[in-house]
């Protein structure tokens, strides 16, 4: 018996890609698997490497930081929090990951948030 023989919508629904759609309408690209960017990290820093990888238009994902966060204990078990990328995107996604290891992104000591980055 399933749950849709009971009357019950399973609890995730399938994913296609006619069903991935953008808020315009048009579907989302399929970009193959999410395959390991990068391992071993902190759960702050898979969040903030995962904003600069979007920002540049890559689909990224921070894998088991929320495990890591909330059972520190378990870090070693599961890897530390990882991110991960579609594979298409994986190259782009490297050389996005060396320029933020060489601090290319880096704000100056003398940044003014309230001049809005000029």
């Amino acid at each position: 018996m399933t749950a849709a023989s009971h009357g019950l919508r399973p609890f995730f629904p399938p994913l296609t890609d006619e069903s991935q759609a953008e808020s315009d309408g048009e579907p989302i690209p399929y970009l193959g698997d999410l395959v390991i960017l990068v391992r071993d990290l902190s759960p702050t820093e898979a969040h903030l490497l995962c904003g600069c990888l979007q920002s540049a238009g890559i689909q990224a994902d921070a894998g088991d930081a929320h495990i890591v966060q909330a059972h520190g204990l378990l870090a070693i078990a599961v890897g530390g929090a990882k991110v991960r990328v579609p594979s298409a995107q994986l190259d782009e996604a490297r050389h996005v990951l060396a320029a933020f290891r060489r601090g290319d992104f880096e704000l100056g000591d003398d940044f003014d948030v309230g001049a809005g980055g000029a």
